[in-house]
């Protein structure tokens, strides 16, 4: 028997809803990236970051996270593609992570740790370059929440995405380029999510947690489907620094 699964993270390239394709056009949008440097904060295993620099002559990277199980894969991800004198990771708080402006920021999904939007772009903004970009992923509302979204996700936590867009100009940015998760990226994000524990399930029917990774995967899949698939979104900005 193998241990129980602690976090489903295991099939994802993203820890987030997107493609490879999409990955690749957001990159496309924070140019000119050769000799950059980039900075991700909250930036898990840091796929993004790696394939930024990779994409850029010269550019060099930092992530930052204090999930010691992604840092650790992303330090084996960097090794196995020979970046290691232009990527390094460090497990620390993002929101004391001290490093000089850079002329790239990534924060995907940490929101939460400056304690919501405004907090996180304000933040950003400190640690940019004039004029330097900013990838701002965050969760929107894509409709109206029903009962069982509204008990995963308050209201108050998300925005609207023209109030996002109106709050990131708010705060000292200019709006190079808007996207938004498809439904696609969605569904394959909290599928593989879950299919990390299903598959142990397969191979662990006896184990004795085996009751505790079905609840945890069935409620998951619960409050994807029957709550929050039709109404939450993310939305990625490429911001530029005023």
């Amino acid at each position: 028997m193998t241990d129980a699964p602690t976090d489903g993270h295991a099939l994802l390239d993203f820890n987030s809803p997107l493609s490879d394709a999409k990955s690749y056009d957001l990159i496309g949008t924070l140019g000119p990236l050769d000799g950059a440097t980039v900075v991700d904060y909250g930036c898990g295993w840091a796929e993004l970051l790696l394939r930024t620099v990779e994409h850029a002559p010269g550019a060099t990277g930092l992530g930052v996270d204090d999930d010691e199980r992604a840092i650790d894969r992303g330090r084996a991800n960097i090794a196995a593609r020979g970046l290691g004198d232009r990527v390094r990771l460090e497990r620390a708080d993002v929101t004391t992570w001290a490093a000089d402006p850079a002329d790239v920021v990534v924060s995907i999904g940490a929101s939460h740790a400056w304690g919501g939007t405004r907090g996180t772009l304000e933040a950003m903004h400190t640690r940019l370059k004039p004029g330097g970009r900013l990838l701002l992923g965050d969760g929107i509302w894509d409709g109206e929440p029903n009962a069982r979204a509204l008990e995963i996700f308050p209201r108050e936590e998300f925005l609207l995405l023209h109030e996002l867009v109106d709050l990131a100009l708010a705060t000292g940015f200019r709006l190079l380029n808007l996207t938004t998760a498809n439904r696609d990226e969605w569904d394959s994000f909290e599928s593989r999510w879950c299919a990390s524990r299903e598959r142990w399930l397969l191979d662990n029917p006896d184990h004795p947690e085996a009751a505790e990774v079905a609840r945890v995967v069935d409620e998951h899949r619960d409050g994807w489907l029957k709550g929050y698939r039709t109404s939450m979104g993310l939305a990625y900005l490429t911001l530029a620094r005023r």
